[in-house]
């Protein structure tokens, strides 16, 4: 069975768009991205330096619009299961047929301006805490009143809260850990954030979502979610509440899933699925590929190929009694 997930902020890389744009009909898909997000999304994906495309309302959507060209030239077959990580959530909601793809890229604009705009209001951060035991790092993060904000598996968890706090976690990590501080504009996944809620919730509202048509994870807990709607109340809950990230590669996991593929701008989340699921200790070892440029589209359609569920018309009877 095969996976496809969509990479959060934190992904984008000076100049990711610039292959894609060079594939016929992208060029106006972006643009039709730009004019929804409010942003000119091709400059800022080929031109824009590391610091300009970190500011949150930029990142955001175009990280969702990264992954949308990709999958706009990848043919993904019916079945599978898609997952995203915090706003790539959006991204995923697009590929699952929630959303349209411009209504995805734009609902990240909202999502992008809001999330900065609460950050501006008290001074908060992140830091990810790589190593240790899951539950004494817990323990220690809440002692210090810091949320574990992404519990992102394979031994990262990312704690967010007030910037002082931060920082003295940085300065005394937990037993058996490393502490990296991260360059973003505030504690997200936070009640820091509930002052973005109501823009995100307004622009939820206008939207008309479809029910998905392959399994589909939220990041409140990996579980699959059957409802268009639904998908869409938790998206707006989900900026103040921890991505749960394990969870969903334990669901993807007992899905029975053999291929994760992970869109542009890709990198990160097959690696927290390799280092978790693909390792010679697993029970099935999982396969990982990052489609990050063109040039990686024949690999990856072999690769969607090779883990995809085959149809019952193109299976003798044995086959089809074996699960996928």
């Amino acid at each position: 069975m095969l996976a496809i997930v969509c990479p959060g902020q934190g992904a984008q890389k000076p100049g990711m768009l610039t292959p894609w744009l060079e594939v016929p009909g992208l060029a106006e898909l972006l643009g039709r991205f730009s004019e929804r997000a409010g942003l000119d999304l091709r400059r800022l994906g080929t031109e824009a330096d590391a610091e300009e495309i970190k500011d949150t309302a930029v990142t955001q959507p175009l990280i969702v619009a990264a992954s949308l060209l990709g999958a706009a030239r990848l043919a993904v077959p019916p079945g599978g299961v898609v997952a995203g990580h915090s706003v790539g959530e959006l991204a995923a909601a697009a590929v699952a047929g929630v959303l349209a793809p411009a209504d995805a890229v734009a609902l990240a604009g909202v999502r992008g301006r809001a999330m900065g705009a609460a950050c501006a209001e008290a001074p908060s951060s992140m830091a990810a805490v790589m190593g240790g035991d899951p539950d004494a790092v817990t323990e220690v993060l809440t002692g210090m009143a810091l949320t574990p904000a992404n519990v992102n598996g394979a031994g990262q968890i990312v704690a967010a809260g007030a910037t002082a706090a931060i920082e003295a976690l940085v300065a005394e990590p937990p037993v058996g850990t490393r502490v990296i501080a991260l360059p973003v504009a505030g504690a997200f996944h936070t009640a820091f954030m509930e002052p973005a809620r109501p823009a995100l919730g307004e622009a939820l509202a206008a939207l008309t979502p479809r029910d998905p048509d392959r399994p589909l994870l939220t990041n409140a807990d990996g579980s699959v979610v059957d409802g268009g709607r639904a998908f869409l109340d938790l998206l707006g809950a989900q900026v103040t509440r921890p991505v749960r990230w394990d969870r969903c590669m334990a669901t993807l996991a007992a899905l029975g899933v053999t291929g994760v593929l992970e869109l542009p701008p890709a990198g990160t989340l097959v690696g927290l699925v390799k280092r978790e699921l693909g390792g010679k200790t697993a029970e099935r070892p999982v396969e990982t590929f990052a489609l990050k440029t063109p040039d990686d589209l024949d690999t990856a359609a072999e690769f969607v190929a090779r883990h995809a569920e085959p149809r019952q018309s193109d299976t003798d009877h044995e086959t089809a009694e074996v699960p996928a």
